[in-house]
């Protein structure tokens, strides 16, 4: 589930899957296209490879649009999966 929290703020939260991640692909490409984002995914409970194609899509979009995505509050077993495909440079969180 996507959750705006505040101006410029977003969360991620639940399971972040193959299922999900249709229904989550554009409105977060979208938010992160329109300004500078803090994306929040301590929230999410499991995830798959589905998730780091999320994640890689909302990043081509806010730099596409000139903007930052930060990401905070990874969780271990998605910041594992991204090392596996050596993707820890394209998805390191931020502070």
């Amino acid at each position: 589930m996507l959750n705006v929290t505040a101006p410029g703020a977003a969360s991620l939260a639940g399971r972040v899957d193959m299922a999900s991640c249709a229904g989550l692909v554009r409105p977060l490409t979208q938010l992160a296209a329109q300004g500078p984002l803090r994306l929040d995914l301590s929230g999410i409970t499991s995830a798959d490879s589905a998730a780091l194609a999320l994640l890689l899509s909302a990043r081509r979009a806010a730099e596409g649009a000139g903007h930052a995505l930060t990401l905070s509050g990874m969780p271990a077993g998605l910041a594992t999966l991204a090392g596996l495909y050596d993707l820890e440079p394209l998805l390191r969180a931020g502070d």
